[in-house]
């Protein structure tokens, strides 16, 4: 035999090889009688061309099956669960919590310190560290950042003006990205970051470097969840090397600062740097154990993460629904209007609470619009699906698909049609409790959400209380979203007439 015809072989049987082994793997949720989406070698159900996290997990819920409380799914080689059914859903993620309490999501210590923050984290660390920080966004320490963030909105609202004078059409995703930069900078790090003057600021660069240029795509990204340990040997990072210098630095130069100056600010760093000393948390009785500096960078920097831009996104998809909207913005507007004049004018935190459509306005926005469009979590033990003979296997990946959830018919009458009386307070009870997860839901939510609320609210009302907002010639309609992106960004832009009142 010569070599040609032995290398021929070679080449077949290793075909052969992988075929079949790919098969044996392609078996594993029929073999346990779970409902499943039939795979295709080698991507399993993954999308052949470039799409958005989301579409990964749509088409496979749209085959869900009556009864079934999830599909099975191949993420390459890999069984997931893309979860399907309501109550399975609260099971995951509140009722059987102790059975799910992981993420899975890729950690590098060594390589990439960043990555070690209380969103990534599992097991006893991520527990530690929800104890320690839940304290930091109580509402006694949102008031006292209130007054902060109405000054940051004044400035937003000064902005805005003076950008009116030279044009009409406004791209409003940049400039509340920049306004929610400077709240959290401010807030977080007690750093006048000036970015609604500078858009060019550190602050706004390396916000913007972190979701405009990430390091990996959606499927490198599955890539590493799936096998990390061969990732961490590749030295793997999910951070870009100079966000970590820069915020490395920033927390070290503003700690010492403030330490050798004896400054206290009422902000989160002041509250990071209590829990660094062992100290007592103010207005708590109990120390909560101290945390280290690579903690202390990691958590600011996830503060720093979802404080500009979950807040920002959910500004940027209320004024571009309003702005299609015009009932629904002029209604929000004479609530605004009704509230603040029962407090002379003056946007104050009772003020900010009353505004109960502005806040069904938000919810709706989160429906439609969710910053996470999947929630992820792993099981840490066998778990025995209630009305199944299934095992869910200790280690496997749940996908709950909340983008799709959220544009269910059969969850959301018209989906697509935006609507923030769906949120009123009996339409909300009729509903099951977990049809709606803009902040998540159970021990793993969102722990900044009061913040959250409070930051958009404060920017939503400052900006409909002096200018109204309609569609231009390069507005979007209807919205396209950036594919690779984490997170729903908007393709083009979000581009809105503004005229001042």
């Amino acid at each position: 035999m010569d070599n040609l015809s032995i290398f021929l072989w070679f080449v077949v049987s290793l075909i052969c090889f992988i075929l079949v082994s790919f098969k044996k793997r392609y078996s594993y949720w029929k073999d346990r009688g779970a409902a499943y989406v039939e795979p295709t070698i080698p991507l399993g159900n993954l999308p052949l061309l470039k799409v958005h996290f989301k579409d990964t997990t749509d088409p496979i819920y749209k085959q869900k099956k009556p009864g079934a409380p999830f599909m099975g799914a191949y993420f390459f080689r890999t069984p997931v669960v893309i979860a399907t059914d309501l109550d399975f859903i609260q099971r995951v993620l509140v009722k059987d919590f102790s059975s799910f309490n992981g993420r899975g999501i890729y950690i590098n210590e060594k390589d990439d310190p960043l990555s070690e923050n209380m969103f990534s984290l599992d097991g006893d660390k991520w527990k530690s560290l929800r104890a320690k920080f839940s304290p930091v966004f109580t509402s006694g320490k949102m008031k006292f950042m209130f007054t902060t963030v109405v000054d940051v909105a004044d400035r937003l609202n000064s902005t805005l003006s003076e950008t009116l004078k030279a044009k009409s059409e406004v791209e409003v995703r940049d400039l509340l990205a920049r306004f929610t930069t400077d709240v959290i900078g401010t807030c977080a790090f007690g750093i006048e970051c000036d970015t609604l003057k500078n858009p060019n600021s550190k602050f706004r660069h390396y916000g913007s470097k972190i979701f405009e240029e990430p390091l990996h795509g959606p499927l490198m990204g599955l890539l590493m969840i799936q096998y990390p340990n061969f990732a961490r040997k590749l030295r793997l990072r999910l951070v870009q090397k100079e966000v970590e210098d820069f915020f490395m630095d920033l927390v070290r130069g503003t700690i010492d600062y403030r330490e050798q100056n004896n400054i206290r600010q009422n902000d989160f760093m002041d509250l990071l740097i209590q829990l660094k000393n062992g100290e007592f948390l103010d207005g708590h009785s109990q120390k909560l154990g101290r945390i280290t500096f690579g903690e202390i960078v990691a958590q600011a920097y996830l503060f720093f993460l979802a404080g500009f831009e979950t807040s920002s996104s959910v500004m940027v998809f209320s004024l571009y629904e309003l702005a299609l909207n015009p009932d629904i913005q002029e209604k929000a507007r004479q609530e605004a209007e009704t509230i603040l004049s029962k407090y002379e004018g003056k946007l104050t935190y009772e003020a900010v609470k009353e505004a109960e459509y502005l806040d069904q306005i938000i919810s709706e926005s989160l429906r439609k619009y969710p910053v996470a469009v999947n929630l992820i979590r792993q099981a840490i033990r066998d778990y025995p699906v209630p009305g199944t003979k299934v095992i869910i296997e200790k280690g496997t990946t749940v996908l709950i698909p909340v983008y799709s959830i959220h544009h269910d018919p059969e969850i959301f009458h018209s989906p697509d049609v935006f609507n923030p009386d769906r949120f009123a307070p009996e339409q909300i009870k009729a509903r099951h409790p977990v049809s709606f997860l803009g902040f998540g839901e159970g021990p793993r939510n969102c722990i900044g959400l009061r913040f959250g609320r409070m930051e958009s609210k404060i920017g939503l009302i400052t900006l409909l209380k002096n200018y109204q907002f309609k569609p231009c010639s390069k507005t979007s309609i209807p919205m396209v979203f950036a594919e690779g992106k984490p997170i729903l960004t908007p393709k083009f832009g979000v581009y809105l007439q503004v005229e001042k009142l």
